[in-house]
């Protein structure tokens, strides 16, 4: 009887047992997502503040150029004009970033070093005769049929952030020696400058330096190459300065905005976006309300999106531009420590330079709108017009959500 009854308590009871055990462990085994886990599969707070920030950007562009057409310049266009091309931008800056959010940081690591050196393909192309596109005496974008344009400094500063992430992990036994880590980025950046600096795009290279030494100072370098590497790049840029005479009237008239010569020459963007500030206060003239949109300040769509926005939503409008960016590098730093804390380095520092990167841009376009920094050609990110920032800025958050989603498999004892 008993030997009967053997494999009725083991298949029952026993097997109970088993059952109740696995239940209690902390993360099944063979199942990359409990189904007791609340934890969500990507972090949706960052994409509904990214799909804002996009949906701001849109209205406030359509705002800023409706008039246009009534400019002789622009007569040929309708009032949506702009509104739809930028529609078009973001639906395909949201396309490719869904498919850039398909590709693991593995592979992204490994192929790094090749995008960048194609990317550097782009910056000759803009310099070559009927290829690259010469507006206001700059050659930044590259003309493909059909009249669509692209801006690889763009691109850049998206491969730059990765392969210089890579070239820290890489250099991870070596970063403490001049020879081996600072001297071969300072040659690629020297590189990168020349380009630039060709097109001439200064405010690019100021970005894609200040991304490059964020990710070095983030992956441990040496404090005092570091220092004399940053010292070297500041010194740089002071000499561009003083060897380019409008680059020195800009900065003069910064410092004196108000006086006539300036009103009307050098600080003439400025002084306007200062106005539109002004006349926005609190909450501002109301949407569609802006006088220096009407043919006063020039790029109101664009590098001056920001004074729009001040002057027909107030300060509370430009207040929620400033958080929103001041979460996503919050978050952005996060998402790297996290990376970090689950030992992926690379993801760590690609992580936090997306970080360094919007936050960085984002400051630099709204100190310049506010009078605080020089003025230079930088858009704000995620919402001026311009289909190639908007294109890798999206790309840049969809990176950043890999990131994430790698971090949050792993925390759940699944394998990326």
């Amino acid at each position: 009887m008993l030997e009967r009854m053997l494999p009725f308590l083991s298949r029952n009871f026993l097997g109970r047992k088993r059952d109740q055990a696995a239940a209690d462990l902390p993360v099944r085994v063979g199942h990359m997502a409990p189904r007791n886990s609340r934890m969500l599969e990507y972090d949706q707070n960052l994409v509904w503040v990214t799909l804002l920030l996009l949906a701001y950007g849109l209205v406030m562009v359509y705002s800023a150029t409706i008039s246009f057409h009534d400019s002789v310049r622009y007569a040929q266009w309708s009032p949506y004009h702009y509104f739809a091309r930028d529609l078009f931008s973001i639906a395909a800056a949201l396309l490719a970033s869904w498919i850039v959010v398909q590709i693991p940081m593995a592979e992204l690591q490994k192929w790094s070093m090749r995008f960048f050196f194609l990317s550097l393909i782009g910056l000759v192309l803009v310099l070559l005769p009927h290829i690259g596109k010469d507006v206001n005496g700059s050659k930044r974008w590259v003309v493909f049929p059909g009249g669509l344009n692209f801006q690889p400094s763009e691109l850049v500063k998206l491969t730059a952030l990765i392969y210089a992430a890579d070239f820290m992990v890489r250099k991870q036994e070596v970063k403490q020696s001049l020879l081996k880590t600072f001297l071969p980025m300072m040659a690629v950046m020297m590189i990168v400058g020349v380009l630039l600096l060709a097109e001439p795009d200064m405010g690019a290279f100021l970005v894609i330096a200040s991304i490059t030494l964020a990710i070095l100072f983030l992956g441990g370098a040496n404090g005092k190459l570091f220092s004399v590497f940053s010292v070297a790049v500041i010194g740089a840029f002071v000499l561009m300065i003083v060897l380019s005479p409008w680059r020195r009237d800009r900065i003069f008239a910064y410092l004196n905005p108000w006086s006539e010569s300036n009103a009307l020459g050098s600080a003439y963007q400025l002084s306007h976006a200062l106005i539109a500030m002004g006349r926005g206060e609190w909450f501002g003239v109301g949407l569609g309300g802006s006088i220096e949109k009407l043919h006063y300040l020039p790029e109101a769509h664009t590098d001056f999106l920001l004074a729009i926005i001040g002057e027909e939503l107030g300060l509370v409008g430009v207040g929620v531009v400033i958080f929103a960016f001041y979460w996503i590098v919050r978050r952005a730093f996060d998402i790297g420590r996290q990376a970090l804390v689950l030992d992926r380095m690379y993801s760590a520092l690609v992580g936090q330079g997306i970080g360094v990167w919007i936050g960085g841009q984002a400051f630099i376009n709204i100190g310049v709108n506010l009078g605080l920094l020089p003025t230079k050609g930088l858009t704000l990110p995620l919402m001026s017009y311009g289909g190639s920032a908007l294109l890798l800025n999206c790309m840049a958050i969809a990176v950043l959500l890999r990131v994430d989603f790698e971090n949050r498999v792993l925390m759940r004892g699944g394998h990326v």
